[in-house]
């Protein structure tokens, strides 16, 4: 949202798939650095690496750096924050301010699955 494409963005379906299985993250050159450390926390592919996830849990995300300066979780919680953007929505159906991205007639090869105890139970 702060870069208006996703973090795995690529013109080919199967490659941003690809990217989401593998962590692989774009990002453009004028991104914050702080914004930059944090979704890349926040999307780890190692969910015990993962912001969020170890045992501070959401607060290791409230206490990130990014939210340091100008953010109010108060303003959060008593839903009072003003948005930067607010994107016109015409209906409950409308995706227009998503992404299009064409179906791809192909599937990606399978992941190989390293040491994983259930690997014969896959199809």
């Amino acid at each position: 949202m702060l870069a208006g494409i996703d973090p795995f963005h690529d013109d080919d379906p199967t490659k941003i798939f690809a990217n989401i299985l593998s962590g692989k993250l774009k990002f453009p050159d004028s991104f914050d650095k702080k914004a930059k450390n944090l979704v890349r926390h926040l999307l780890d592919v190692d969910v015990t690496h993962r912001l969020g996830c170890q045992s501070g849990g959401v607060q290791d995300i409230k206490d990130d750096l990014w939210f340091a300066v100008g953010f109010s979780w108060d303003a959060i919680f008593n839903k009072t924050a003003k948005p930067p953007f607010l994107p016109v929505v015409k209906d409950d159906g409308d995706t227009e301010n998503y992404a299009a991205y064409p179906d791809s007639p192909e599937l990606p090869e399978p992941l190989a699955r390293i040491n994983d105890p259930f690997k014969d139970w896959y199809i």
